[in-house]
């Protein structure tokens, strides 16, 4: 082979070399840019800068299902409907029941998974949490899932929020729209 042949085949070889990573370069920035931009509309849309979360369990059945991906509408740009209002005097229904379900931290903890159920009623200090029940330390509400078979009783009469009624300061949205299978790639690199 000649030395021209060589600087040729060389040079082509750079130049490969170069457009690969020029190309790898544009590609890794059109993520970096759709990535910036989901997350600007999401907030703009949703009020928050994270508005989805995984399902991780049944306890929603059969409205959301373990694996569903939700998206959560920030608690100041909406106004919360429960099961109660709902069923007596607005009719407003969401994911195949009367009242909003809502994404609130339990006991007000920060670093621990939020519960997503569906707000059943409001109470006011000093009020039965439920026919019979304690009186509530604090006004709030009254949380529970949808699921019949898990969830027979409120979250306030067994471990989730035990004899304590969800704060308002404690709710981080409503949700609203759900895709169906898409969490379960989060729940797979959680260890859920």
């Amino acid at each position: 082979m000649t030395s021209t042949n060589l600087k040729s085949k060389n040079h082509s070889n750079i130049q490969e070399e170069d457009s690969f990573l020029v190309s790898l370069g544009k590609d890794l920035l059109s993520v970096v840019a759709f990535l910036l931009a989901f997350i600007i509309l999401s907030k703009m849309a949703f009020g928050l800068w994270t508005p989805m979360v995984a399902v991780e369990s049944g306890s929603m059945e059969p409205h959301m299902q373990k694996g569903d991906i939700i998206f959560i509408k920030n608690i100041d740009r909406v106004d919360l409907i429960t099961n109660k209002e709902g069923n007596e005097n607005s009719g407003y229904m969401s994911f195949g029941e009367y009242g909003n379900v809502i994404l609130y931290k339990p006991y007000g903890q920060e670093g621990v998974t939020p519960i997503i159920h569906r707000a059943m009623y409001r109470v006011e200090t000093g009020e039965p949490m439920w026919e019979n029940g304690p009186a509530a330390p604090h006004p709030g509400y009254i949380t529970k899932g949808d699921n019949p078979v898990t969830n027979n009783h409120f979250d306030q009469e067994g471990m989730i929020s035990y004899n304590t009624p969800i704060k308002d300061e404690w709710i981080i949205g409503i949700a609203k729209y759900r895709i169906p299978y898409l969490g379960h790639i989060r729940l797979l690199f959680s260890g859920k």
